[in-house]
């Protein structure tokens, strides 16, 4: 794996030597408001010509939920075999965590994220009560910003609560602009001291998951367009990675030149085998 990405036209320029995708959803499949049609199309033809397609996403919902949001988006099973998702691995914590009783836990998140803990022995209740806080976003990521938790968030730590983040990614694209996500609340916390527990890219447990689903021995090739959830997640695996540029990082990319994404990945410190404007085949 290079440092510095080679730009090429599309999957199709490296499909071949791959027969398994591992890739990622927002800013990639969709950006949040829409389906991107040569993403799709690419993944579609990808499943046909060469194997599995695994969507692996830091959204802080359980799978069937992101298929109904996909199915929302236009985009059907035809372009991927399973979804692996970080609020699947954050449910499986709660119900570890549960022992059977019931759980007091503050959550910290909009009400469309209620299924990740739905179903099961949760109690919602405040900081004085609560043995866990399950963070899965802002209540208002419209308008909010993780430094508007500070209060909330040191009233938490003096009662040395656990925190579970559900999305540790700090940022993802919607309609065009970028919202905050529960890993810039996780990471003000964490810098106060607190105890955080973060599911999801780029932690290795998810990638297992999705490795599994690839199936055994798979030549895989990741897709993302976060170098820090994505990307890095590919690095610590020693996975190829396919890095979209006009994703999360287009702003700070700038013109998609060989020099702006040597110079991208070097100030991150990441690598990636390749990069595209867009996923299109």
């Amino acid at each position: 794996m290079n440092g510095s990405p080679v730009l090429v036209s599309g999957l199709g320029a490296l499909a071949g030597d791959y027969n398994a995708l591992i890739c990622d959803v927002w800013g990639v499949v969709h950006d949040g408001a829409k389906a991107h049609p040569s993403a799709v199309e690419a993944l579609v033809r990808f499943r046909k010509e060469r194997g599995p397609v695994i969507l692996l996403t830091n959204a802080p919902r359980p799978a069937e939920g992101i298929a109904a949001m996909l199915r929302h988006f236009g985009i059907t099973e035809e372009a991927y075999d399973c979804i692996v998702s970080s609020g699947e691995a954050a449910r499986d914590d709660l119900i570890a965590r549960a022992h059977g009783g019931m759980l007091k836990m503050l959550h910290i998140g909009p009400e469309r994220d209620n299924p990740v803990y739905e179903g099961l022995n949760v109690a919602l209740v405040g900081p004085e009560q609560a043995e866990v806080v399950l963070c899965t976003g802002l209540f208002d990521d419209d308008n909010e910003t993780p430094d508007d938790y500070a209060e909330l968030l040191a009233k938490l730590k003096a009662h040395n609560l656990p925190m579970i983040c559900a999305n540790p990614d700090l940022f993802a694209p919607r309609g065009g602009k970028l919202v905050h996500c529960a890993g810039g609340i996780a990471r003000v916390y964490e810098n106060m001291g607190g105890e955080v527990m973060y599911y999801g890219k780029p932690k290795p447990p998810i990638y297992g998951t999705a490795l599994k689903a690839a199936g055994e021995g798979a030549k895989v090739l990741v897709i993302g367009d976060a170098l820090e959830t994505d990307m890095a997640g590919a690095n610590t695996m020693g996975l190829d990675a396919l890095f979209v540029a006009h994703g999360l990082h287009k702003d700070e990319l700038g013109d998609l030149t060989p020099e702006s994404l040597s110079a991208l990945f070097g100030h991150h410190g990441l690598k990636a085998w390749a990069a595209v404007d867009i996923l299109k085949w």
